[in-house]
């Protein structure tokens, strides 16, 4: 029994503006097969997986929840990081919640942003590195090179194996040039895929050998951990006192030098969607080498991408070549694809002119449901807001605006202060400055409305909670 442990409290800029801080990539339909946590969670279950264990940002646990339910996954603890902390943390605080439930139970662990093109074949890759496994080795994954990528690390097998399984010479950083061409000619080289297999003792022990003064912080914060609606919120002040650092800067590189980890190769599709580019290679293209999604037109162009993420927004590209063009709402990028690299600066630049698009999302997700911003402006903006058949927004109220309500479709239960009304498709209800109120959906479909604020402040945080079934206390998402 493989026990999964998924990664995904990561918060990458390289796919902005799909990807922001709000809403990371691996939460996002990038190909168009889902989200990239679903398919990651739908291939590590089934028969002999155990319900994966799943750490996450405060921010994303209902998300991560809603997105299980989605992909028909059940799931095991799902651990709430207080602050990120790098993947050296998490994955130590997962194995060690594991090894508490047994401790030489199989864990493979996954970054949840990976795009695999063929899952059988990895989860069949999976089974040939547990008997390694669970003799006490620690396991990682490498991928069969196809190109000279700079944008990986490298792993430089040894001469021996174990039951099939290679040893590991070395761990190679993201290289050059000459130095991944070098490689890739040479054989023995392979992608650090950045996927782990191990014993959960075995791996808790590999951190007591090679970050010693992680595990006495981060054995607090699971011991100390408390429940949170079935989430398990790791202790805070504990965890504030682990070192951020990666797995492989941590324990993964002392580890290949002073007692040795095998590699299991891995020969079919398998990229990290790092950054535009690849996204471009995962799509598929037509003999001009252009890649396109939603509605966009492009003329004379080649090798390039070309992303309409809003419905009735159309992109027009006319001799476009060895260029990306991604067209939000909110946002455009247009870029060469050989400088999406510098995607992350853009985004810095915009976090420096205080730009709301370099880490707010166009939608906004909550446990009830999501909403988006139609119109903005001083005094008044306006949203569309959908809302899960049974789900129920907090019992609040405003110190700043006040709130008009239209129903679209479905049916709304509203309470605004002593008085409860159901508003059907088309009625309406207005929300006084300062009235305490709550919209519910009671039906069995999606309730969409609109709503029209006005007032001197239009933020986010300007909610005052009384009542929360979701538990999130004050402030902007609790």
């Amino acid at each position: 029994m493989i026990h999964p442990i998924i990664l995904c409290g990561g918060s990458g800029t390289r796919l902005w503006p799909l990807s922001r801080k709000a809403h990371p990539k691996q939460f996002v339909d990038v190909l168009g097969h889902g989200s990239l946590f679903a398919s990651c969670a739908r291939m590590l279950s089934g028969e002999g997986f155990a319900a994966p264990t799943v750490v996450t940002a405060s921010d994303f646990r209902f998300l991560v929840a809603e997105q299980l339910v989605d992909a028909a996954v059940d799931p095991g603890p799902i651990l709430i990081e207080p602050e990120p902390r790098n993947t050296a943390p998490a994955i130590l605080a997962a194995a060690m919640a594991v090894a508490l439930r047994d401790p030489a139970a199989v864990i493979l662990v996954a970054p949840s942003d990976h795009a695999i093109s063929d899952p059988e074949a990895f989860r069949e890759c999976m089974r040939a590195a547990c008997p390694v496994a669970e003799a006490g080795h620690v396991v990682t994954f490498g991928i069969r090179p196809t190109h000279a990528e700079t944008g990986y690390g490298w792993l430089e097998l040894d001469g021996g194996t174990l039951q099939g399984t290679h040893a590991l010479r070395r761990f190679v950083e993201k290289p050059d040039q000459a130095t991944a061409e070098a490689m890739l000619a040479r054989g023995g080289h392979l992608w650090n895929a950045g996927i782990f297999m191990a014993r959960a003792d075995a791996m808790v022990s590999a951190f007591e050998r090679h970050a010693p003064d992680m595990v006495e912080h981060v054995r607090t914060a699971v011991g100390d951990a408390g429940t949170d609606l079935g989430f398990l919120r790791l202790a805070a002040d504990p965890w504030s006192k682990v070192r951020a650092q990666s797995i492989d800067y941590a324990v993964m590189e002392p580890a290949s030098t002073a007692e040795g980890l095998y590699v299991q190769p891995y020969d079919g599709g398998w990229t990290d969607l790092g950054g535009w580019n690849s996204i471009w290679r995962e799509m598929e293209r037509g003999a001009d080498g252009v890649a396109a999604r939603g509605a966009t037109t492009a003329i004379d162009c080649r090798d390039s991408l070309l992303r309409s993420e809003v419905d009735g927004l159309e992109l027009v590209g006319i001799g476009l070549e060895n260029i990306v063009a991604v067209a939000m709402n909110d946002a455009v990028l247009v870029a060469d694809l050989g400088r999406v690299q510098d995607v992350k600066l853009a985004v810095e630049r915009l976090r420096t002119r205080g730009a709301a698009q370099a880490e707010a999302f166009p939608y906004d997700h909550r446990p009830w449901g999501h909403f988006e911003t139609l119109a903005l402006d001083e005094r008044f903006q306006v949203k569309r807001i959908v809302v899960h058949p049974g789900a129920a927004l907090s019992l609040q109220s405003h110190h700043h605006r006040a709130e008009h309500w239209i129903v679209v479709s479905g049916t709304a239960r509203v309470t605004v202060d002593d008085e409860v009304s159901l508003v059907t498709e088309n009625g309406s209800i207005y929300v006084p400055l300062g009235a305490v109120h709550r919209m519910e959906n009671p039906g069995k479909v999606p309730m969409v409305l609109i709503e029209v604020q006005t007032g001197s402040y239009l933020g986010e945080d300007d909610i005052v909670r009384y009542e929360d079934v979701y538990a999130r206390g004050q402030g902007a998402k609790g």
